[in-house]
């Protein structure tokens, strides 16, 4: 696949993202009109989900799904607080749910409590697209991230998820190919999103070649296989002009 093929396949499972502080309406109708591409739309617009019923009105008539985060992006651990987030994003008409997993919980040998969070948000998030958000720069070892993995796959899942973007270390392809292989190595083939520190066309391809090296080229399509990016998108544009 030659390169402008690829940018716009990247594009097609593109998560547009903002999850800023100073998010405001203007920034977020901006990241709405950058989601309509001459080359396809994204996949996905990612956003708080204060902002959902904007999103809704401007991208109404569009097949872009509108995805929030919960628990984010500390991971915590108060099921109540996070089941009502889950019901307010979902009630404000949010598409898919990205939840950060209980990682430390997971890492101090807390599983009880990540086993309660996950049976939660995924009774809360029936036919809804539910992302768990590992935080896989935060594992010491592959072996504890590829527990994890195998342990959130036993519940009612869509995708599993590299990264918040808002810890030191976030994607790398090391993590993603323990996550990739991991998914690989379980009855239940959920999706795989890679995201944090995602910027140019040269890092989305890393993670768009290891998932076909698993899984082969026709299931890198957005209903297994996500980027979560933001400022990608300007240069995946720019290898599209490139290249026709």
């Amino acid at each position: 696949m030659r390169d402008f093929e690829m940018a716009k396949q990247l594009i097609s499972c593109l998560d547009l993202t903002s999850l800023n502080k100073d998010d405001n309406e203007t920034s977020i109708t901006k990241l709405c009109e950058r989601a309509i591409t001459p080359y396809g739309n994204v996949a996905a617009v990612c956003v708080y989900s204060k902002f959902i019923p904007l999103v809704q009105k401007l991208l109404e008539n569009t097949d872009i799904s509108i995805a929030t985060v919960v628990n984010f992006p500390e991971g915590g651990t108060d099921m109540e607080a996070i089941v009502e987030e889950i019901r307010n994003a979902l009630a404000y008409g949010a598409d898919e749910i990205d939840a950060v997993f209980p990682y430390k919980s997971f890492l101090e040998g807390d599983i009880e409590t990540c086993r309660n969070f996950m049976d939660s948000v995924s009774n809360e998030c029936k036919n809804h697209k539910l992302k768990i958000i590992l935080e896989s720069g935060a594992f010491p070892h592959i072996t504890q991230l590829q527990n994890a993995c195998s342990l959130c796959m036993e519940y009612e899942i869509d995708f599993l998820k590299t990264s918040t973007g808002k810890t030191e270390v976030s994607a790398t392809p090391e993590a993603a190919n323990a996550i990739l292989e991991t998914i690989h190595n379980t009855p239940r083939h959920v999706g795989f999103k890679a995201s944090g520190g995602i910027k140019t066309f040269e890092q989305a391809r890393k993670y768009y070649v290891i998932a076909q090296s698993i899984f082969g080229e026709t299931w890198t399509t957005s209903e297994h296989f996500r980027i979560g990016a933001s400022s990608v998108l300007d240069d995946l544009l720019k290898v599209i002009k490139k290249g026709i």
